[in-house]
């Protein structure tokens, strides 16, 4: 996620230069065919072009308004993960308070050890929206989990989904550790958990409908290419000469069909890691800096920085 007030210009120039590199070698070539070769029966009314330029707008607006949407439910739900797990880890840990003197070592540990998983689960799902490899498992996971746990977990097909049926399973195993009420509302926190899995899951697994991604871009480039031809005619009426005026003016609009078609489409999965997408790595590490604290422990990690103005 950019967190910059104001975006980089080089950041602009790396997304949009072959655009622009395109623009101007299309309209300069346009502007050389309508005057010095005289072939002006290029030229189409403006109004046809103005109508489409129109119709474009609308259209790529319902594009980036439904990419944004994904984005903001994306970011919801990982805004969620971040409350739940805070909530599973004081509920764990609610057996510390005074009022319970009498845990064994043995229950102290299981204590942390259903902690730790939860950072396992949070870690895992960011990689499994990410399909990253197992060596990041290593990295991020397998650090919370008992090494056989954390062997078996990493051929499954879904390591998430079976952490939390773990941890579910750890709950009836704590034996004296809950009441029947403190269970209850663990439980009630993973099935929560297991729902914000899910809509993070459908997103990821949702591609955005190809009809209106694929026609936004064919409807965009037509009107880009339909635009000089516009514009020609309409220059020239301020006198001979003015249609060079095409160039810039050209390239300009349509760089900024394309910049606004582009958002709209960086936008529509927001799990892949890219400058724009929720930034699941600096969520992960706020949750284990929170969750490891409530612990006691002060080893904890710094909180990840922005690179180039980018949290990842």
């Amino acid at each position: 996620m950019y967190v910059q007030k104001h975006i980089h210009w080089r950041v602009i120039w790396d997304y949009s230069w072959k655009d622009l590199l395109i623009f101007i070698v299309y309209d300069l070539t346009l502007a050389i065919l309508h005057g010095p070769l005289g072939m002006t029966w290029l030229d189409i009314p403006w109004q046809l072009v103005s109508i489409l330029g129109v119709a474009v707008s609308f259209y790529v607006g319902f594009k980036n308004s439904s990419s944004y949407n994904r984005f903001n439910e994306a970011r919801q739900l990982w805004g969620g993960i971040v409350n739940r797990s805070r909530n599973w880890t004081m509920l764990v840990l609610a057996n510390t308070q005074p009022a319970r003197t009498d845990l064994t070592p043995e229950q102290v540990s299981y204590q942390r050890q259903l902690v730790y998983r939860q950072l396992a689960w949070v870690n895992a799902l960011c990689l499994h929206l990410r399909r990253q490899t197992k060596e990041q498992w290593n990295q991020a996971v397998a650090p919370f989990l008992d090494p056989a746990e954390s062997d078996y977990l990493r051929i499954t097909v879904n390591p998430p989904a079976q952490l939390l049926l773990r941890q579910s399973q750890a709950l009836q195993e704590a034996d004296g550790l809950f009441d029947d009420l403190q269970r209850h509302a663990l439980v009630e926190d993973l099935r929560e958990l297991t729902n914000l899995q899910g809509g993070s899951e459908r997103i990821k697994n949702t591609p955005f409908p190809r009809q209106y991604a694929f026609s936004s871009v064919v409807f965009v480039w037509i009107f880009i290419a339909l635009l000089p031809l516009g514009l020609l005619a309409e220059f020239e009426k301020m006198g001979h000469g003015h249609y060079w005026f095409t160039v810039p003016f050209s390239v300009l609009v349509s760089w900024v069909f394309v910049t606004i078609e582009l958002v709209g489409h960086i936008s529509e999965d927001p799990f892949e890691n890219r400058m724009n997408d929720v930034p699941m790595t600096t969520l992960c590490r706020s949750i284990e800096i929170d969750l490891r604290q409530m612990l006691g422990e002060t080893a904890l990690p710094q909180p990840i920085q922005p690179v180039n103005g980018v949290l990842y």
